[in-house]
């Protein structure tokens, strides 16, 4: 099937209207740069001998792996890599099922990538255990060219102090981090502004103290070796601004211990089923008394179920908010509710608002 990019292309040639091939070489990768395929890119080579290396010195490379031929799938890239002149990559990403046998494979990539100085890598390898399995070699943890790390599937295994200089914002999915490989990331990104741990478990304590570090989001926890969903995970990030908590949280507690400097947080998250209800209104409780300080507070419809049934029971939150538009009445059938999870609620510090 002849792609959207492609059609286009062909079609201005047949209508004489080839008002991009005046373009000079440059802007022309840049367009190639921007197509969200990569395949689509290389597809224009076909159009005229001028173009078909043009796509050899694009910027960023995107490879979405839709095909489910995942053999196929790796064979391309490491084609479109041998093919592509080794010049500076603003972005590569990868997004694909995974197996052990294609690890090799994979490094080659990130060895590529690095080499081009790569700035912004998302690498997308799942499993399907949803568990990390893909082993990167130690090369990776000491590279100063990232900016901007999206990582999901990978086995932290770094052999010394990690070295990430000019790492500014890094998410994580599926990640096993013990406290130490934490402390070891913070310590070896010292511009970094922004951390997003999904899915990520093996800690206890999230002992954020790193200055440099602004936003924070824990979004979604399930620890596979946590049967009974019994942990309790506890929070201490004094520095940061910005707070998110998201995504089905299946653990006993979720303790927040300081987080001082705090601006703005986001609670949108939802316990798992089988978790009391006394235990899901002691830790919502937990987060309102250490969030008083705040300037904006946005509550996602689970935890405003919380906050009626809170209200009905008589808990008394903290004077300087109001929950405009949260009532028993409104929300007297807790299914209503649970309909509305695109529902958020703003909450400010009655001063500002």
């Amino acid at each position: 099937m002849m792609s959207h990019a492609r059609y286009i292309f062909i079609k201005m040639w047949r209508r004489g209207e080839d008002r991009i091939s005046i373009l000079p070489d440059c802007l022309l990768i840049e367009i190639l740069s921007h197509l969200p395929s990569t395949k689509d890119a290389i597809r224009t080579g076909t159009l005229s001998k001028r173009w078909k290396h043009i796509w050899t010195s694009i910027h960023s490379l995107y490879f979405n792996d839709y095909t489910h031929n995942r053999s196929a799938f790796y064979s391309f890239i490491d084609k479109t890599l041998t093919q592509r002149l080794q010049v500076k990559l603003k972005k590569f990403e990868v997004n694909t099922d995974y197996d052990t046998q294609y690890e090799s494979q994979v490094n080659n990539w990130i060895s590529y990538a690095i080499r081009c100085n790569v700035e912004e890598l998302n690498l997308t390898l799942q499993s399907a255990e949803f568990e990390a399995e893909f082993l990167v070699d130690q090369i990776f943890f000491n590279s100063s060219c990232f900016t901007m790390l999206t990582l999901e599937g990978f086995i932290f295994n770094p052999i010394g102090v990690i070295s990430w200089k000019n790492l500014k914002s890094l998410t994580i999915s599926y990640g096993n981090l013990d406290e130490d490989l934490v402390e070891n990331i913070l310590s070896g990104s010292p511009v970094l502004e922004t951390l997003v741990l999904r899915y990520c478990y093996g800690y206890k304590l999230l002992d954020i103290t790193s200055k440099s570090v602004k936003n924070l989001v824990f979004s979604e926890y399930m620890d596979p070796e946590d049967e009974f969903e019994a942990d309790i995970i506890e929070i201490n990030a004094p520095n940061i601004l910005s707070l998110t908590i998201r995504g089905e949280l299946l653990l006993w507690k979720l303790l927040l211990l300081n987080v001082s400097s705090l601006v703005e947080a986001n609670l949108d998250y939802m316990n798992g089923e089988t978790t009391p209800i006394e235990v899901e209104e002691e830790m919502f409780k937990g987060f309102i008394l250490n969030l008083h300080h705040v300037n904006e507070l946005k509550i996602g419809a689970f935890c405003s179920k919380v906050i009626s049934r809170l209200e009905a029971k008589g808990f008394v939150f903290p004077s300087n908010f109001k929950f405009p538009g949260v009532a028993p009445p409104l929300y007297s059938d807790s299914r209503d509710i649970e309909k509305c999870s695109c529902l958020t609620i703003v909450l400010k510090l009655m001063g500002l608002i």
